[in-house]
């Protein structure tokens, strides 16, 4: 399945492509033989990792957008079509999350979350699907979602509320647009390590071990398995699938999609003074 050719001059945007789970499956397709194009809302680390991936071989162009914003998503995917003709495949990626008690969040947290995560995902698919329409042109849209946006989720609601939403867009857009040329698919990852997810959702060993408990295999996903599953969903051999979730957590959402309900409910008062967001505005 994973020939080299795979994703063959296939041009890829991927939200927030710059560090983690995005800047992973922006180097497995360009492995493959994509070109990417890498966007977030600051260059510091989209440059660093487009360089790799030129370093490598690959054609990768890092461009600044704030995804909150519709004219900067405009102008991103307009200089991505300047530099590499079309676009053909968009990968949201980008997002936000904290572990917090709901009541005690403001107006700000939500719209962090929702503004980026839901609102962000529809900047984006809609410039993208608005130029295919248009010119007639076949396209993909991968969204990452996660395993509680089907049942929701205590402790993390700005989240599950926003993925929710990406989920029912996907769904959606699917079967309006799938007659013409357009799929959408979307991933629900479960907990994979990254240094700034972790110190938001799970900061203290103790939390880890829970997470790690609650999961039937035990264990933490891999950049590596959701990279090659994003590959695989956006490529031409998936070509029948519309409007799917693919679950990819070790069983989690089997054993208990609202892991932050189970993690919540056992924080002392203490623990939740200390991750306390900060107030913004």
């Amino acid at each position: 399945m994973f020939r080299s050719d795979l994703l063959k001059d296939k041009v890829v945007v991927v939200t927030g492509g710059g560090t983690g789970l995005g800047k992973s499956m922006a180097a497995r397709f360009a492995e493959l033989g994509a070109r990417l194009v890498l966007t977030s809302r600051s260059l510091d680390h989209l440059e660093p990792a487009a360089k790799e991936l030129r370093d490598k071989g690959g054609q990768a162009l890092a461009v600044a957008c704030d995804i909150r914003q519709p004219e900067s998503v405009d102008a991103m995917v307009h200089k991505a079509v300047e530099t590499f003709g079309c676009v053909d495949v968009l990968v949201n990626n980008a997002a936000g999350n904290f572990l917090a008690r709901t009541e005690e969040l403001s107006e700000h947290a939500f719209d962090a979350v929702l503004n980026i995560v839901l609102k962000g995902t529809i900047n984006m698919t809609l410039a993208c699907g608005k130029r295919w329409l248009a010119a007639q042109h076949q396209g993909v849209v991968l969204s990452i979602s996660t395993t509680y946006a089907d049942t929701g989720s205590a402790y993390v609601v700005p989240s599950a509320v926003a993925k929710a939403g990406v989920t029912a867009l996907t769904r959606s857009l699917a079967v309006e647009w799938g007659g013409r040329g357009i799929r959408l698919v979307a991933i629900a990852p479960g907990a994979i390590r990254t240094e700034g997810a972790f110190s938001r959702l799970l900061p203290t060993p103790e939390l880890e071990q829970k997470l790690l408990k609650h999961n039937p295999l035990h264990r933490f996903g891999t950049f590596e398995e959701i990279s090659n599953l994003a590959a695989f969903l956006v490529s031409e051999q998936a070509g029948y699938i519309n409007g799917e979730m693919v679950y990819m957590d070790g069983g989690e959402m089997l054993a208990g999609a609202s892991t932050f309900s189970l993690i919540g409910r056992s924080l002392p008062d203490a623990a939740w003074a200390m991750m306390k967001p900060k107030k913004s505005g």
